[in-house]
């Protein structure tokens, strides 16, 4: 696994947005009397669970029929629509958000997203063509963020046209909802391409959590005051896992779901919101909210049938066996098979299917994900996403 290297030189910030975000005052996102906030951006980091087109824009789009549900093309997303990042900008009324890494047709006035597929908050020591896993690890998305308050603050006040179209204000740093989903692929490398134990997983458990205290204060440091903090999901569900290491497939509960993996990910996500806690006190003018999309999502899998969905190991966008996923070919890839080529097409109705690729949600997965957190019963403290300005020395 990657060791921990010594971070790029800090940039310098402007002296514009220092006196900008000096001069804002800690709650310009707070309503009066705990009512809705006013989020006039959202800056994401995370991984494919959250990617709207950074992958992509580095190595190839997404292929179809990603997109095909919502967009009716790909969309830089792995998935046949909408993200819960995407709904989560719907409900604030905010534009889907562009991916830092998109240089076309990208409108950052409201947001950015430095999220990519395959994201880590360790670094990969590997390459995404040998492994899979990104090199754009989440110290990697912290510095994007610092360039992007720099270059776009820059252009902002020194070239104006159009660029005040397209770049956000000075202010909105410190009013944004910042959002973070990552940690995922953290445990999986771990599983899958360092072969490493159970017990060696857990063990690098606490040098995740510092690695994303150190992240989200540098976040706090560039102004960052709001914060939306997603756990990790049971991985154990997903039929990428469950293949690539069938020794850690059973024993499985009465889903199908591996017991192994979803312990590991419920110390991470036990951890994790220790670790939201601790900034919180730490921190008491900033406002933390821990969501736990694990319970929104094992709800969904342990109950697909009853909530309207089919078989929830199934996946839509896959090819052969028990979960209808290959591991030698992803969703939308082509493959020659007893002299024929097959290529990997979509089920009839992704809205059946929790799984889209064996990786990642269908749109109707997520969407239902995303109406079991919004209200607040599954975050610490117990705020809607709305008033997610509201949560702070709680």
């Amino acid at each position: 696994m990657a060791t921990a290297a010594a971070k790029a030189p800090a940039l310098v910030l402007p002296l514009v947005l220092v006196l900008s975000l000096a001069l804002a005052p800690p709650a310009s996102g707070a309503a009066a009397g705990g009512g809705d906030c006013h989020f006039p951006a959202v800056f994401n980091f995370g991984d494919s669970n959250s990617d709207t087109g950074g992958l992509s824009s580095l190595f190839g789009a997404a292929p179809p029929p990603n997109g095909r549900t919502f967009f009716g093309m790909p969309a830089g997303r792995y998935c046949d629509g909408r993200l819960v990042i995407d709904f989560i900008a719907e409900s604030l009324g905010l534009p889907y958000l562009s991916a830092y890494l998109n240089s076309i047709g990208s409108n950052f006035t409201q947001g950015s997203n430095f999220a990519t597929a395959g994201s880590s908050i360790r670094r990969q020591n590997t390459s995404l063509f040998l492994s899979g896993f990104s090199p754009i690890s989440l110290d990697v998305q912290s510095w994007e963020f610092e360039q992007f308050i720099n270059r776009s603050q820059f252009v902002y006040n020194n070239k104006g046209g159009i660029y005040r179209e397209i770049l956000p204000r000075a202010d909105y740093f410190s009013q944004a909802l910042y959002t973070f989903d990552i940690g995922q692929n953290d445990i999986t490398s771990s599983y899958l391409q360092c072969n490493k134990s159970t017990e060696e997983v857990q063990g690098i458990i606490p040098d995740l959590m510092e690695r994303l205290t150190s992240i989200i204060q540098s976040v706090y440091s560039l102004g960052g005051r709001y914060f939306w903090i997603h756990n990790t999901g049971p991985l154990g569900c997903l039929p990428y896992a469950l293949l690539h290491r069938p020794d850690l497939a059973s024993p499985s509960d009465g889903t199908g779901c591996s017991i192994a993996y979803n312990k590991v990910a419920q110390l991470f996500n036990l951890r994790l919101k220790e670790t939201v806690a601790s900034l919180r006190k730490t921190h008491p003018d900033a406002a933390f909210t821990y969501v736990d999309v694990y319970t929104a999502k094992y709800r969904l899998i342990s109950e697909a049938r009853k909530l309207g969905f089919d078989d929830p190991l199934l996946t839509c966008c896959g090819h052969g066996g028990r979960y209808n996923f290959d591991l030698n070919i992803g969703c939308g890839g082509r493959k020659q098979m007893n002299g024929t080529w097959v290529v990997v097409g979509s089920c009839e109705d992704p809205s059946k299917r929790v799984s889209w690729d064996g990786v990642h949600f269908t749109e109707a997965a997520n969407k239902f994900v995303f109406d079991q957190i919004v209200a607040g019963a599954l975050s610490d403290p117990p705020v809607p996403l709305r008033q997610a300005c509201h949560s702070r020395g709680q």
